[in-house]
């Protein structure tokens, strides 16, 4: 697992699926509000296992968010359509006749401002009969897995990350019938830029993540996006390895909430002529810490 819990669970059960990540959650209505030890409990099995997940939950917008609150602020997206009421909690609908979905290549969400997400949380209301299932992979094990060299090199490196011309491409895109998963649109939101640190340190387990992904990483801080390419191309591939991976099976009801400082995900397109309506929010995080890089000329002498 990708660590040991440190203590029995009282008021929640915790059932891992894999070895790498995820566990389904269970024993709990997250209808109604949550005593502060049961909400201690999911924190703890977010930390623990990375994403969890649970089953056969009734939720509306409202509860939804009431949920999300309990463990952050919640971030409003201006690219996705959102519930009526509800800005801040966006639709993920893909109709029968769309060819491509969102979220189909491994990332991590919101990475592009400068206080990326801590989690997400995706509710299902409607899903097709088969397919439509959504991976993850975790961060930690990526990084661990790197040779103590390129660990060295990546921990002095900061990455530049935008959502300039992957979500404008998405926006033109969705103006062709039955292109992509309706209602997206461009914001100038998409003109904000970030910089993080490669390696970011987790600042609840304390564990270091590799923090790059194929969407909104550029290029590294000091260098041409040439430069850059051949080694986030190399990190793009090795980051999803099957052993670092989950995967994840919706039904109608189903709830995922994963830590987008640890994790990263990608929504299997393979549901063609079906339909498929999910519910997100996402929950503000914290600014990360930039890597510590030389001063050139003491690194040139």
């Amino acid at each position: 697992m990708s660590a040991q819990p440190t203590a029995a669970f009282k008021h929640i059960t915790v059932k891992p699926i894999s070895g790498a990540l995820g566990a389904i959650i269970g024993g709990v209505d997250l209808s109604k509000p949550l005593d502060a030890e049961v909400v201690a409990e999911i924190r703890r099995a977010l930390v623990d296992n990375l994403v969890i997940f649970f089953r056969d939950q009734d939720l509306t917008p409202e509860t939804q968010k009431a949920f999300g609150r309990n463990f952050g602020d919640l971030h409003t997206n201006s690219f996705f359509p959102h519930v009526e009421g509800h800005e801040d909690v966006q639709l993920l609908i893909k109709e029968p006749d769309h060819k491509n979905t969102i979220g189909d290549r491994w990332h991590t969400d919101v990475s592009y401002t400068k206080r990326p997400a801590l989690g997400s949380i995706l509710y299902a209301k409607e899903t097709p009969p088969y397919g439509g299932d959504t991976m993850f992979a975790n961060m930690y094990l990526a990084y661990e897995n790197l040779s103590d060299t390129l660990k060295g090199v990546l921990r002095g490196l900061n990455a530049h990350h935008s959502a300039r011309e992957n979500f404008a491409k998405r926006a033109a895109e969705a103006e062709l019938p039955g292109s992509v998963s309706g209602g997206f649109q461009y914001s100038d939101d998409v003109e904000q830029d970030a910089v993080h640190p490669a390696i970011r340190t987790h600042p609840e387990s304390g564990r270091d993540a590799l923090y790059v992904n194929s969407v909104f990483t550029k290029s590294f801080d000091g260098m041409t996006k040439e430069e850059s390419a051949p080694l986030l191309q190399y990190l793009f591939t090795h980051l999803c390895r099957p052993e670092f991976t989950c995967r994840f099976s919706w039904a109608p009801g189903s709830l995922a909430f994963w830590d987008n400082r640890c994790t990263q995900h990608f929504a299997v397109n393979d549901y063609h002529g079906h339909r498929r309506h999910m519910n997100r929010i996402t929950l503000l995080g914290d600014e990360p810490y930039l890597a510590e890089q030389p001063d050139p000329k003491h690194a040139a002498a």
